[in-house]
């Protein structure tokens, strides 16, 4: 896809300036990094189980109903800081063994690993916030975020509904979106794909659904409560972190021309198309597994999520230095940012 991008000289020897300088500065100890893998690993995996134990165990209707909560977020962390890395290929050297733990752990959230990996990897990575190329910017059109995008009667108020309607999106993910996606896929995938699919979706409808309705201490209805609910807070947090990462003010929306090319260079889409969150912050970092840090994911997809607070002190100086501002917002001003933004785009183009 980087030959979709025009070329520009300046842009090309920033390039080149940065990765010398991370090359240079940056020291990579693999034995620490695996060191905190193995912590931040324990501390998920203990907290998803210890959970999940709880939503057998709890008698208390209202407990049950906070635990089953509290189970999605956590593995849904678990994902930010594991899967998210898997499927770059960064945590070990075996690319079996990173499809292995990235399959896994998206199927513990609903899921399907291989069709995000694909449109992640070869579609959203090397051209964000560009259509037609970024699959990413297929979201419903109860939503628009792409200035320039088709402009509907209902757009109007789409800041005040779209919280709302965020709510929904890791169901309809799950039971929607994943299902639209394998029958479009469904002559040019192998069978093994079609195996893997059908294995992670009975997977999860089991697991999370109907073992708690059989096994639990549980009502049925206490169960599809706890459940849904589940579903609608880990929805609102997964859509406004995802979204602050690339449509928030300021970003842009590099355009193409007639014959497809980018009007950018690669660097300057990876760039000005991104948001970071406390850049340098090791807290954050541990918790958003990177995502906090989504202009150094993007320039640099093969660094473990763990460097980034120190990657991107040499970053943001290079970058500075050369008179380019990175977008930055905190996690609480870029849900306003995004909200500033859809304000933005609800009004009807002239």
């Amino acid at each position: 896809m980087k030959d979709k991008h025009i070329n520009v000289p300046e842009d090309n020897n920033l390039l080149r300036l940065i990765h010398r300088c991370v090359a240079k500065k940056l020291v990579i100890d693999f034995n620490e990094q695996n060191n905190i893998l193995w912590i931040k690993f324990l501390f998920y995996a203990a907290l998803s189980c210890g959970l999940y134990v709880g939503i057998y165990t709890i008698e208390n209707s209202l407990l049950f109903i906070v635990c089953f909560v509290c189970y999605g977020f956590s593995v849904l962390l678990f994902a930010f800081n594991f899967a998210h890395d898997f499927s770059h290929g960064t945590v070990f050297k075996s690319s079996h063994l990173n499809d292995l733990g990235f399959v896994g752990i998206y199927t513990l959230n609903g899921a399907h690993a291989e069709a995000w990996k694909k449109r992640h990897i070869e579609s959203h990575h090397f051209a964000p916030n560009v259509e037609p190329y970024d699959t990413d910017l297929q979201i419903s059109k109860m939503i628009r975020v792409i200035p320039n995008s088709k402009y509907h009667w209902f757009h109007k108020y789409q800041h005040i509904y779209a919280p709302i309607a965020y709510c929904t999106y890791s169901l309809y993910w799950v039971f929607i979106k994943d299902f639209v996606v394998y029958v479009e896929d469904f002559r040019s995938t192998k069978f093994s794909y079609h195996v893997s699919f059908w294995i992670q979706k009975t997977f999860y409808v089991i697991y999370l659904l109907l073992f708690p309705l059989m096994f639990s201490l549980q009502s049925w209805l206490g169960v599809v409560t706890g459940f849904l609910l589940m579903h609608l807070l880990q929805s609102l947090f997964l859509l406004f972190t995802f979204f602050m990462t690339h449509h928030v003010e300021g970003v842009e929306y590099p355009s193409t021309t007639n014959d497809g090319f980018i009007t950018t260079s690669w660097v300057m889409n990876q760039i000005k198309s991104s948001n970071d969150m406390y850049p340098y912050s090791r807290a954050a970092n541990f918790i958003f597994g990177g995502f906090n840090n989504h202009i150094a994911h993007h320039l640099f997809p093969h660094v473990h999520h763990i460097h980034y607070p120190e990657l991107n002190k040499l970053l943001y100086s290079t970058l500075l230095q050369n008179g380019i501002r990175p977008n930055q917002t905190t996690y609480w001003g870029g849900v306003l940012s995004h909200l500033r933004h859809l304000k933005k785009l609800s009004i009807k183009p002239a």
